[in-house]
């Protein structure tokens, strides 16, 4: 299983803090979840995952798309983040 979680405008965007996401051999990456994620939610989903600038964590680390899944992982999205 994996917990999935979206913080601040993603989350507002989706009206969705937390998933659980079933693992399984078709979700190898963030990509692949990213995928499946709006392919179950819709273009609303589309437009909140793949804005640019996504922050994209694993276990509490800042990650690329590609990384690899395993069973019990959390990821969590955040909105671009700007600052000085």
């Amino acid at each position: 299983m994996l917990t999935v979680r979206f913080f601040s405008l993603i989350r507002e965007a989706l009206n969705c803090e937390e998933l659980q996401v079933e693992h399984h051999a078709s979700l190898l990456t963030l990509d692949d979840l990213k995928d499946n994620l709006v392919e179950s939610g819709g273009e609303q989903w589309r437009e909140a995952l793949y804005q640019p600038n996504v922050v994209h964590a694993l276990n509490q680390r800042v990650v690329n798309t590609d990384h690899e899944l395993k069973d019990g992982d959390e990821v969590a999205f955040f909105p671009p983040m700007t600052g000085g």
